[in-house]
């Protein structure tokens, strides 16, 4: 009996072969089935009673290699990106900065100084009054009174 044609393999077998790849958990089963397919196409079988088999055996390993292939993705999902801003947000948000920044802008130079060093530089006391050439607790005074000073500022702004 003549083995059948490849064109008549395909006809007779792809359903079945679609619906193996379906039971094995392929999320893309045609997929499966025409690369299962295409391999055979370019493979040369010793037997050509094979093909049916091998056909089946590439199904069985494709499905298998895409299985564990989005587990793995499924394992490695990037985080979601942050949601975008509108530009109306984007304005109010720089409009607040600006604000802040024009209110620390009016603060005397050792409390701005307090203040960017500490919140900007996110230095310690210690290094702050090393750095302003002044004790520790001249350091918490002036942060303290900019703080007040910062906080009535942009209530006035606010009004």
């Amino acid at each position: 009996m003549p083995q059948p044609s490849f064109a008549e393999l395909f006809a007779a077998q792809y359903q079945s072969l679609v619906r193996l790849a379906g039971l094995l958990g392929a999320d893309d089963p045609e997929d499966i089935a025409q690369e299962a397919f295409a391999r055979l196409h370019t493979r040369r079988l010793r037997d050509d009673g094979a093909a049916l088999a091998y056909l089946r055996a590439t199904v069985c390993n494709l499905t298998r290699n895409r299985l564990r292939h989005l587990r793995l993705v499924r394992l490695r999902r990037p985080d979601p990106p942050e949601p975008v801003r509108s530009s109306e947000h984007a304005v109010l948000v720089s409009e607040e900065h600006r604000e802040l920044l024009a209110a620390v802008d009016r603060l005397p130079r050792r409390q701005r100084e307090a203040l960017v060093l500490r919140y900007w530089l996110d230095l310690s006391e210690r290094e702050i009054a090393d750095a302003m050439g002044v004790s520790p607790g001249s350091v918490k005074t002036h942060a303290s009174r900019a703080l007040a000073a910062l906080g009535r500022a942009l209530q006035e702004e606010e009004r």
